[in-house]
C-alpha cells in the first residue's frame, strides 16, 4: 500500500474474514494489559510501546478493567508445549488440545484470540507468542508496537501476511507504525463510527475518514 490512507478495496482485504467477507470490530473499553513470561528488564519498553499504539489510535487506557482485571494478555513462551503445563489454560484457550499440534505442525511464532462484547466489539484479547527466529530477534519497543497493532483491531487472516505492520524511518533505523495503517488505525477509532460491522460499505468511510485526518 502506498500513501496514507489505504483504499476500500484494500480495507475491504484487511478486514476480511476466513471466508472472505467483511468483518470489522475495535475495543469499546479501555485497554489493560498485563505481560507474562518476558525479562524484567524488556517489560517496561513492551509497555511503553503498548500505550504509544493505543494512544495513537485514539482510544485509551485503564488501570484495572472492573469486570476482567486486565483484558489484554501478552504470554511470552520458549515453545508451544509450555501452554499445556500453565494451571488452568485451557479454561482460557478454546480447544487447547487440539491447537497446540496444529500451532507447532504449522511452526507458528504467534497467535491471538478475542472476546467480545454483545454488541460485537472487542472485550478482551489474548497474545501467545513463541520466542524463536525472526520473532526473538526484534527489539522490545518493535514487538511490541506490531502486536499492540495486531491486537486492536479485528484484522483478517490476510491482512499481515508477508507484511510488516511497522516501517523504518529513512536515516534512523527507527521502526514507526506503517503510515496507512496508522492512518487507518485512527479512523476506525472515530466514535462516528461503528465498533462493530460487516456491511463493506464502512471500507469506503474508513478510507475516506482515513485520507482527511492527514490532509
Amino acid at each position: 500500500m502506498q500513501g496514507l490512507a489505504p483504499s476500500p478495496e484494500e480495507i475491504q482485504t484487511l478486514f476480511g474474514d476466513p471466508e472472505g467477507q467483511f468483518r470489522f470490530a475495535r475495543w469499546s473499553r479501555p485497554v489493560v494489559p498485563v505481560i507474562f513470561g518476558a525479562a524484567e528488564a524488556s517489560l517496561p519498553v513492551l509497555k511503553g510501546a503498548i500505550e504509544a499504539v493505543v494512544l495513537a489510535s485514539g482510544h485509551r487506557m485503564a488501570e484495572t478493567d472492573p469486570e476482567l482485571g486486565a483484558n489484554l494478555m501478552v504470554f511470552f513462551l520458549s515453545d508451544w508445549a509450555e501452554l499445556a503445563e500453565v494451571e488452568n489454560m485451557d479454561r482460557l484457550v478454546p480447544d487447547l488440545a487440539a491447537l497446540l499440534p496444529r500451532l507447532q505442525a504449522q511452526g507458528a511464532d504467534q497467535y491471538r484470540f478475542f472476546r467480545f462484547e454483545r454488541d460485537g466489539s472487542i472485550k478482551a484479547a489474548f497474545v501467545f507468542l513463541r520466542m524463536k527466529g525472526a520473532l526473538a530477534e526484534m527489539p522490545a519497543a518493535d514487538l511490541g508496537m506490531e502486536q499492540t497493532m495486531k491486537t486492536l483491531l479485528l484484522w483478517g487472516p490476510e491482512a499481515f501476511a508477508g507484511k510488516s505492520a511497522l516501517a523504518r524511518v529513512e536515516g534512523q533505523g527507527e521502526a514507526v507504525l506503517r503510515p496507512d495503517l496508522a492512518s487507518l488505525l485512527l479512523a476506525s477509532y472515530d466514535p462516528v463510527l461503528p465498533a462493530f460491522s460487516r456491511d463493506p460499505s464502512l471500507a469506503f468511510r474508513l478510507s475516506a475518514r482515513a485520507g482527511q485526518l492527514f490532509n
